[in-house]
């Protein structure tokens, strides 16, 4: 019986953002604008701050590695969900959707934890500014960035494995837009206690940690800036932590809400609207927070795209 189980569901049926044909060429055309907006926004920022020598700093090092983030993250999930809108058959093969589970989880842990990383070079730039090039060495760098994939390709692996080593006897409809874990683990026929357990503890490693790290960071950069004498100096310390806060409270908000509660207590509408905003809308507005509340970031674009028109 329990082959059986394991071998009944070879596929699953995504239902989509929605049913309305009224609203999916509504849909389809803002997915694919926000889509578009988010390659090229993150690729113009990717190639400035690779191609301009005042943004070869540790700050910007790390803001290279969220854009690529972005752009791979969003690609998992923005051109499947694209086709839902017009394919009459909306499904996916068990290794296709196997794929996509572990690549999301995969990226969106790394992001997670960059995001600390980057508050933690924040607070030593603002705190700590005569030793910043010394502590935030080229190694160190590497180094964080390193643990960032690492991090994620873990918490990826134990995220997938668990959902979809469970029994699936039928019905196989996910009632999502993509291959979301707590959605797949309501299709299980068995008890998925253990698997729960599990997915709660990769999340309270990977979202609870690292946003402690950023509240102890902020608490410090806020002491930090208190000190400074002059309103001149306070506010030019904080516009440079402005931007990663606006992209934390983004993140961290909407993530936190979808993997740190029991998944008997989700509603599908509800997570698919939440699931959008953590999926598709940060990667298109990261490159817009970053590069309109930073001079350096502006003037760098500026010259790219004087470069690529002229």
């Amino acid at each position: 019986m329990e082959k059986w189980n394991r071998s009944s569901v070879t596929e699953f049926v995504l239902l989509g953002l929605t049913a309305d044909p009224n609203l999916q060429t509504t849909f389809f055309v803002l997915f694919l604008v926000m889509y578009i907006v988010t390659l090229i926004g993150n690729m113009i920022l990717i190639t400035a701050c690779i191609t301009e020598p005042k943004l070869h700093t540790p700050m910007y090092f790390f803001l290279v590695n969220l854009s690529f983030l972005d752009v791979c993250y969003s690609s998992v999930i923005v051109p499947n969900m694209l086709a839902q809108f017009f394919l009459v058959k909306k499904t996916m093969s068990f290794s296709r959707c196997a794929a996509q589970m572990y690549f999301f989880f995969l990226l969106g842990i790394t992001e997670g934890v960059l995001l600390a990383a980057m508050a933690y070079d924040r607070y030593v730039a603002i705190s700590l500014p005569l030793r910043y090039n010394v502590i935030m060495s080229k190694s160190v760098c590497i180094t964080l960035s390193v643990f960032c994939w690492l991090s994620g390709s873990v918490g990826g692996l134990l995220d997938t494995v668990f959902p979809l080593t469970l029994s699936f006897c039928g019905p196989n409809v996910i009632d999502h837009f993509f291959c979301e874990g707590t959605a797949i683990l309501k299709l299980s026929c068995v008890d998925t206690f253990v698997t729960e357990m599990v997915m709660l503890s990769v999340g309270t490693y990977d979202l609870l940690i690292p946003s402690l790290l950023i509240l102890i960071s902020y608490v410090c950069i806020i002491i930090a800036i208190l000190r400074i004498r002059s309103s001149g100096g306070r506010y030019k310390a904080f516009s440079t932590c402005a931007s990663h806060l606006i992209v934390v409270t983004m993140f961290y908000s909407t993530a936190i809400y979808m993997y740190m509660k029991p998944t008997s207590k989700k509603s599908a509408n509800v997570d698919k609207i939440v699931s959008v905003f953590y999926t598709v809308t940060p990667p298109m507005l990261n490159p817009m927070i970053y590069s309109l509340r930073n001079n350096d970031v502006k003037m760098a674009l500026l010259q790219v795209i004087r470069r690529r028109v002229l």
